[in-house]
């Protein structure tokens, strides 16, 4: 039978919330994906953007503009990469935000997105040469979007583990 601690002891340390950090990876990225669709095409003129980004990591700068899409190869690739690492960047949020509420969430993920434009515009474009031409509010907005979301979807998700 597992004891309990002490009164006054410390609790004890509680894992993150694995498939609640799953399924609100799959949400977040789901938002984001969507309000880059929407963003890119009222002010970019191209909703494949935020499919080619990703798609580029794994095909190369082939997959950006102004290359056509053409074909299934570079949605379905970039849906797959985006995805993915949408749900990696939620785990991280989870494991390091979890238990702390809706708010720190909110507010906490949408630091982590603030993060997370910082180094793909910043560091990942030094590898991927189509990303420096994105820098500005746009993205910024966006990713700040997605890590509020992740966050605070996850800490809504979260079970009770008492």
């Amino acid at each position: 039978m597992p004891s309990r601690p002490a009164p006054g002891s410390p609790a004890p340390h509680r894992q993150a919330d694995w498939p609640a950090a799953l399924l609100a990876g799959l949400l977040a990225g789901v938002i984001f994906l969507l309000l880059n669709v929407l963003l890119c095409q009222q002010l970019l003129a191209n909703p494949w953007l935020p499919l080619q980004m990703p798609a580029a990591l794994v095909l190369g700068v082939e997959a950006l503009p102004p290359a056509p899409v053409e074909g299934f190869l570079v949605p379905v690739a970039g849906l797959v990469v985006h995805l993915l690492l949408a749900i990696g960047f939620t785990c991280l949020i989870a494991f390091c935000l979890h238990r702390w509420g809706i708010l720190i969430g909110l507010v906490g993920g949408s630091l982590f997105g603030l993060c997370l434009y910082s180094i793909n515009y910043y560091f990942v474009a030094d590898f991927v040469s189509g990303f420096v031409a994105l820098r500005g509010w746009l993205m910024l907005a966006s990713h700040c979007v997605f890590g509020a979301a992740a966050g605070g979807l996850y800490e809504f998700l979260e079970r009770d583990h008492r």
